[in-house]
């Protein structure tokens, strides 16, 4: 193990000083390899930091370039990098915030021709990307080569960061498959709140260094649900899938493979919107009338309305048969970015009686000031 030189001493004394790290356990980061895929809002904070805690080898993965919209969260950037390689202006920056540090810049997609092979040359895996079909390609290789994938995402004022470890649950086991494609915006569709990278980038830097440091209790099997809006943090148990296709019981998945597109959202909207602030009059109205929760599991636990039936977007398509098409139904979930896609789906499918609700659920409740569980 390479071992810290005396004149690094000086830069690492507050580490030096915590029990559970000292001397070994720079030791340890000195040694460590980490791979970062994506070097964008999440990236950019957790590459500053790996940097700066001494962290021997660092891996940059990202095929884009520096555009000015970026400064507002991608904050290992500057001006003067609009315009240049993500991972190469990334790599210069870390090279000066701490020149003992080796920095790999990969220019290019991670994807199912790399992504073992790049995986298998580091000790974790940060996963900054943007998109589900990295994400289940992360998870894949990172399962594989068994490495732990420190997960993380971002959206408006939400994030969410879980460790996907060879002792725990896979990403497939919390979803086992992508939305349709455009069911659920992106970060350049719907905004993000920029210190919010910063937030959840560094938990993932948190639970990188822990991983290598082996101190703690790193967020394998859970799933922190970070609400930046509310400053409220929840957290979900998530349980290994005996089904799951990858770590199940009868594993179908045995090497990386692009993720199969689930087919797109229809542009048109066909369907009815119900302003968030008359959603209580409709269902006064309506006695039987149900809001169709469309949420995911660990969206759900943030609360739920009377008369909601739960129908996941992730498993809406094999569960369409049990809705009724006499029921009226107001589709919601929590932006109304997975609502509008499944509403539009039950209306293509022949129900006339839905209806969805404009904003989703986070625009209900702050028209409801007596319900705050969102």
């Amino acid at each position: 193990m390479k071992t810290a030189p005396r004149t690094a001493l000086r830069r690492y004394s507050r580490h030096l000083l915590i029990p559970e790290v000292g001397l070994e356990g720079q030791n340890r980061l000195l040694a460590a390899r980490i791979l970062v895929v994506g070097a964008g809002g999440l990236g950019s904070p957790v590459l500053q930091y790996l940097a700066a805690a001494g962290v021997g080898r660092i891996g940059i993965v990202d095929d884009d370039e520096v555009d000015e919209t970026n400064l507002q969260r991608q904050v290992v950037y500057a001006d003067d990098d609009v315009g240049r390689s993500k991972a190469v202006a990334a790599a210069d920056r870390l090279r000066a915030m701490n020149p003992s540090v080796a920095v790999d810049a990969f220019p290019l997609r991670f994807d199912a021709t790399n992504a073992r092979e790049l995986v298998r040359a580091y000790d974790v895996v940060v996963d900054g990307t943007d998109n589900f079909g990295s994400r289940y390609l992360i998870n894949d290789a990172c399962r594989l080569e068994g490495k732990p994938d420190v997960f993380g995402s971002i959206f408006r004022f939400d994030g969410q960061i879980s460790v996907f470890a060879a002792d725990g649950p896979c990403y497939r086991c919390l979803f086992p498959e992508a939305p349709p494609e455009g069911a659920v915006p992106t970060c350049a569709e719907g905004g993000v709140l920029g210190v919010l990278a910063g937030m959840v980038g560094t938990w993932q830097a948190n639970e990188a260094l822990k991983l290598v440091l082996g101190i703690g209790s790193p967020l394998v099997g859970r799933l922190a649900l970070l609400d930046a809006l509310q400053a409220r943090v929840r957290e979900f148990d998530v349980l290994r899938d005996s089904m799951c296709a990858l770590c199940g019981d009868h594993p179908a998945i045995s090497d990386v493979a692009p993720e199969p597109p689930r087919g797109t959202v229809a542009p048109r909207s066909d369907v009815p919107e119900i302003a968030a602030a008359q959603l209580d009059t409709f269902l006064d109205e309506h006695p039987q009338a149900r809001v169709l929760d469309v949420r995911e599991p660990h969206e759900a636990v943030l609360g739920t309305l009377p008369r909601t039936l739960a129908v996941p977007a992730s498993v809406f398509e094999e569960r369409l048969h049990e809705l009724d098409s006499a029921t009226p139904y107001v589709v919601a979930c929590r932006v109304g970015a997975k609502s509008r896609w499944a509403a539009q789906r039950l209306w293509d499918a022949g129900f006339r009686r839905v209806h969805h609700l404009e904003g989703g659920l986070l625009a209900y409740a702050a028209n409801a000031a007596a319900f705050d569980v969102f």
